[in-house]
């Protein structure tokens, strides 16, 4: 398995009382965010735009599909979601050899495997996600995956991160959630579990 880590990087809090563990995937587990921003631009660029790189940042862990409904609301664009979708994993799918962990998020998958119950809550439709958990080696590590399908609302509302602790049978106040983006931490807080931004311990 190959990974990715900065030399400055230092270890990631797991709080003691913690029971269940839930990570986001794209930027959190993965270092998927700059070839999901190459396969944006590529997808933005076939309908005759040029994608601001932050906005990419700013609407991380929605899906694709609500954040084109953002973008042509906020830019008056008129870009097709189911389009942009289809464009936007085809591009992105001919990257995803280039996919690799973050190893200090997955050395805490490594540190509670089989100690503590583990989940994934990500804006990725199912199909994305498992090719990426392929991709990474993360499939025997996760055998619970919330996906962007499997729910009605999505972040930053909670409902992804409260249907990983019921499929882990564990409660959401016992839950430490781990995340890159703005809208995943405030669907954990709003989840009322323990939110973590991995951003300052990769600088």
């Amino acid at each position: 398995m190959s990974s990715i880590m900065n030399s400055k990087s230092i270890d990631i809090p797991v709080l003691q009382d913690v029971q269940g563990l839930i990570f986001d995937l794209d930027g959190t587990l993965v270092d998927s965010m700059p070839l999901h921003l190459v396969a944006w631009k590529e997808a933005v660029a076939a309908q005759g735009h040029d994608y601001p790189e932050y906005l990419f940042y700013e609407y991380a862990g929605i899906p694709t599909g609500k954040i084109t409904l953002l973008i042509n609301e906020r830019l008056g664009w008129n870009l097709d979601p189911r389009e942009t979708v289809r464009l936007k994993e085809e591009a992105f799918m001919t990257m995803i050899d280039r996919v690799r962990v973050i190893e200090p998020v997955f050395a805490i998958v490594e540190k509670y495997a089989g100690a503590k119950p583990m989940s994934i809550g990500t804006g990725s439709r199912r199909v994305m996600a498992q090719r990426i958990m392929e991709a990474a080696g993360l499939n025997e590590y996760f055998p619970i995956l919330v996906a962007a399908d499997d729910v009605e609302r999505h972040k930053p509302e909670p409902e992804t991160f409260l249907r990983c602790a019921e499929l882990m049978g564990t409660a959401p106040h016992r839950c430490q959630v781990f995340e890159d983006g703005d809208a995943g931490l405030q669907a954990a807080l709003r989840a009322g579990m323990i939110a973590t931004d991995i951003r300052p311990y990769l600088v």
